[in-house]
């Protein structure tokens, strides 16, 4: 018989005598799509940080820094972006292949700004300092937008909010049913 059979009960060792607060702290729920793509693209800017000459800390990022990445990150973009002398340029569907450059799409760069600027601030930067937040990262986003608008053809208009038919008309007095 063993001498500590009783003392495991008593302490609680049994593997059996886990609560489900201690599973869940062992097994935390698993990161949706949104919050796992956030965490890579942190991570990868904070390596990207890292590998500068010299090495650059969180605390001491700018915008240029972030501008330089975006830019650093066009080489393993996979958007045909027409330059101006492309006999392409400015066709939506370009019939035959060319030379012109591979870059980031623009939805990819905005959203991927979007994920950073979120995460600085989950990763305790203020949002007074969030250097994804600045004027200069939203300009560039612009230019490219516009730009690869141009390239491809496709003018790129803002959507307009849709309008509710029920709130143009508020005189309830001029209703188009037949009262009965």
């Amino acid at each position: 018989m063993s001498t500590n059979k009783g003392k495991d009960i008593v302490e609680g060792s049994s593997s059996r005598s886990i609560s489900s607060d201690q599973q869940q702290q062992q097994n935390p729920p698993p990161l949706s799509r949104y919050e796992s793509q956030k965490r890579r693209d942190w991570n990868t800017f904070g390596q990207y940080l890292r590998n500068q000459r010299p090495p650059v800390a969180l605390a001491q990022c700018s915008s240029n820094h972030v501008l330089d990445f975006l830019r650093y990150l066009d080489q393993f973009g996979k958007t045909k972006v027409h330059l101006n002398g492309c006999v392409f340029f400015g066709q939506p569907e370009p019939p035959g292949p060319c030379t012109c450059p591979l870059k980031q799409a623009w939805g990819s760069l905005d959203a991927l700004i979007g994920r950073l600027r979120a995460a600085y601030e989950e990763n305790g930067g203020l949002p007074e300092t969030n250097p994804f937040a600045s004027g200069a990262i939203r300009i560039y986003l612009r230019e490219v937008r516009d730009l690869q608008a141009k390239a491809r053809g496709i003018p790129y208009k803002k959507k307009k909010k849709k309008r509710n038919p029920m709130k143009a008309n508020d005189d309830s007095s001029t209703s188009t049913f037949p009262i009965q």
